[in-house]
């Protein structure tokens, strides 16, 4: 077969597979459409149960009440099918890879997937609450806090995405060790610079206070030792 049929095998392939993601992606989120609102009112729970007793979210914008939640149910939609995404993609570049590529590839996408998972709960269950709790508390007398419905969606999938992608940290620290970036040895030389640069993230994710920087910037700490002792088993069994 020549380069050009096999240019050409590839790109029909790749389009089957983007066939199958949409039309999955797309079912998920029809079968979800009817939860659109209750999906809603779930991711801004952390916010509801903030505001002062009869205190309420509001929408300015016309057909903001309709495209709103939605737009959340496509969100949850792809994190639901995010696993069949990823398996559509391995299936894609797995037979271009050899044997111990693969044998590394497919637990970290894994565990990558895992991970962002992971981010998106701290964040909601744990980062959200104090969050919302110093923001509402720290609004002047006589000021109502009634966060635009669209805005507050912004708020969110630009925290999940922050934490979900913080959250690959052991993901990176295995990748560079095993592409020979650095070393086991001088990821622990860096240990405090790794601690100082977790409470800057800290910092800027979170309110300007102890107690949610900690929060973050913890958690960052050990994903960091977790992935250090991950790269130092892989290199003892490689």
């Amino acid at each position: 077969m020549g380069d050009s049929e096999n240019f050409i095998a590839h790109l029909i392939e790749l389009r089957k597979r983007l066939l199958n993601i949409a039309v999955v992606l797309l079912l998920v989120f029809l079968g979800l459409f009817h939860w659109a609102a209750d999906l809603y009112a779930l991711l801004a729970q952390p916010l509801l149960a903030k505001l002062p007793k009869g205190g309420q979210m509001i929408a300015t914008d016309v057909a903001t009440p309709f495209f709103v939640p939605l737009k959340v149910a496509l969100m949850t939609a792809l994190m639901i099918t995010l696993p069949y995404i990823l398996y559509q993609v391995w299936s894609f570049v797995a037979p271009g890879l050899y044997a111990h590529e693969k044998r590394l590839v497919a637990p970290l996408v894994i565990a990558s997937t895992l991970l962002f998972y992971c981010g998106m709960a701290f964040a909601y269950f744990v980062v959200f609450p104090v969050v919302f709790g110093f923001i509402t508390a720290s609004a002047p007398l006589g000021v109502a806090v009634m966060t635009d419905i669209d805005k507050y969606l912004g708020f969110v999938i630009s925290m999940f995405l922050a934490f979900g992608v913080t959250f690959q940290v052991p993901v990176a620290v295995v990748l560079l060790v095993r592409m020979g970036v650095v070393t086991v040895e001088k990821l622990r030389e860096i240990r405090p610079y790794a601690i100082v640069g977790a409470f800057v993230i800290g910092a800027i994710f979170t309110p300007p206070d102890v107690v949610s920087q900690f929060m973050l910037a913890i958690p960052l700490w050990l994903l960091y030792e977790a992935g250090i002792l991950v790269a130092a088993n892989l290199k003892r069994e490689g």
